[in-house]
């Protein structure tokens, strides 16, 4: 029995707790997009692949004890979130069919209901036919014996933090090792395909599917900038917590925090944060050095927001002030780099990188050197771009690497992203400069996604003036 002198309290929490929101149940389906937009890529892909079929198989459940993603591009084409779906576009009669597992008693207990092969399956992902995955058989075979053509994805797919070019390289590496030779997961799948379907020719589906990622749609863009917002403060916190001793890992936990903090469902990419000489490695990643005092710190880190990433680097001193020859050397790479960001425009980008490197001519012959090193770095940055590029750098999306670059024809149009990310270096001591920005092209111009974070030195450390994150986690010693 309670003390009376407690009874009002008890009664308070009582009242209170009838009042807080009941947990939602599980989702069963994306609300990031509409079934509507899922609906409308699939579409498009009908369209572009006549009389055939296309079909995507989904990521299988993990291993270990991770939390299930599925494959981008299949997430692409439908949102749904099912370990072994697949998902059968029918170019002819323009309609979908998703197979599914079936629910078991035992996964429903473990890890709560996924989506199954029911009606409101149906309803949720606007799919017109959502069946038994043991029915996949009986449509592979009835499209055989039609002769169509089946087209499927060559590239493997792509989960987490991978991307095109890290799962092309380590295909190479795999299929180069005489301990290896693993098949891929897709390669498996289209050997098998080819094996049931052997009237049907084997098509590559990647690249229509890699225009249709060329360009975001508003949504899409929405995700965008939620993503570049949390490498942003990441980034930001970074700046503000930063200071001469602290290790490297504590600089990449702030943004492991801020992205948690914010839902992110993973990272984009493993955390680049490099002090000193380590930064001249561009994918550097041990994390393991203390920040010394007169170091340059280089932090590239981004979140998976949905399936969406972007792509974001500052520079900024241990101590929080730059060194003269510091100075210098961001300087000069700063008016460089704006150079090319004021170039970017919609239409053929090789003439814009050309009226980029007249910039960056007259920036070098106007600004004064103190040292001889510097200047011959600027000049060799410089000379790098008057050969003539197709691109100012690469491309973002549901990759930090995206698809598009297998299918752009050189000329930006409104809804690209990509990222600018160029090096200025002095080998001999080991030193790299490199900024990078999430570039959103519009109608007029571009968008500046990262542009709330700061660039110009006198920002930078006025920020690092501030408190931040790594204050909290201060105790006494």
């Amino acid at each position: 029995m309670p003390h009376p002198s407690l009874r009002p309290l008890l009664i308070l929490i009582l009242v209170a707790a009838t009042c807080l929101p009941v947990a939602a149940d599980k989702p069963l389906f994306t609300a990031v997009f509409t079934a509507a937009e899922f609906s409308a890529r699939r579409a498009k892909v009908m369209a572009a692949i006549g009389d055939g079929v296309a079909i995507v198989a989904g990521a299988t459940e993990p291993a270990a004890y991770t939390k299930f993603q599925q494959g981008k591009q299949f997430f692409y084409l439908s949102g749904v979130e099912v370990p072994r779906a697949i998902l059968l576009m029918d170019g002819r009669t323009k309609t979908t069919t998703l197979f599914l597992p079936a629910r078991t008693p035992a996964s429903d207990r473990s890890e709560g209901p996924l989506l199954a092969p029911d009606d409101q399956a149906r309803v949720l992902t606007g799919i017109e036919r959502v069946v038994d995955r043991v029915l996949f058989d009986e449509a592979v075979k009835a499209i055989s014996a039609e002769g169509r053509p089946i087209y499927f994805p060559y590239r493997s797919e792509s989960l987490g933090a991978a991307a095109p070019d890290r799962i092309s390289a380590h295909e190479r590496a795999v299929a180069a090792d005489p301990w290896d030779g693993r098949a891929s997961k897709d390669a498996v799948f289209r050997e098998k395909l080819r094996a049931a379907a052997p009237n049907s020719e084997i098509v590559n589906l990647d690249p229509i599917v890699d225009r249709l990622r060329e360009i975001k749609s508003p949504a899409e863009i929405t995700l965008m900038r939620e993503t570049t917002r949390l490498a942003n403060l990441a980034i930001l916190e970074s700046m503000k917590s930063a200071e001469v001793g602290m290790f490297e890992y504590e600089i990449e936990a702030i943004g492991d925090y801020i992205f948690k903090r914010h839902n992110a469902q993973g990272i984009g990419y493993y955390a680049l944060v490099a002090t000193g000489t380590n930064s001249f490695w561009p994918h550097y990643h041990a994390a393991q050095s203390r920040l010394a005092d007169g170091d340059l710190v280089l932090m590239d880190y981004a979140p998976d927001v949905s399936y969406y990433t972007t792509d974001v680097t500052r520079m900024f001193p241990a101590n929080g002030t730059f060194s003269p020859r510091q100075r210098e050397m961001y300087g000069i790479y700063l008016k460089l780099y704006q150079a090319l960001m004021t170039s970017i425009r919609p239409g053929p980008a090789e003439p814009s990188i050309a009226e980029a490197h007249k910039k960056m001519v007259q920036i070098l012959e106007s600004f004064v050197f103190a040292d001889p090193s510097v200047k011959a770095a600027a000049t060799r940055f410089v000379e790098g771009y008057a050969r003539p590029r197709r691109s100012f750098g690469h491309w973002l999306g549901m990759e930090a690497h995206d698809v598009a670059g297998g299918v752009f024809d050189g000329n930006y149009r409104p809804g690209m992203l990509l990222t600018i990310e160029p090096a200025l270096t002095i080998p001999e001591e080991r030193i790299y400069i490199r900024l990078e920005d999430a570039i959103l092209i519009t109608e007029t111009g571009y968008e500046n996604l990262s542009a709330s974070l700061p660039v110009e030195i006198a920002d930078i450390e006025r920020v690092m003036k501030e408190p931040g994150l790594a204050n909290l986690w201060k105790v006494a010693k």
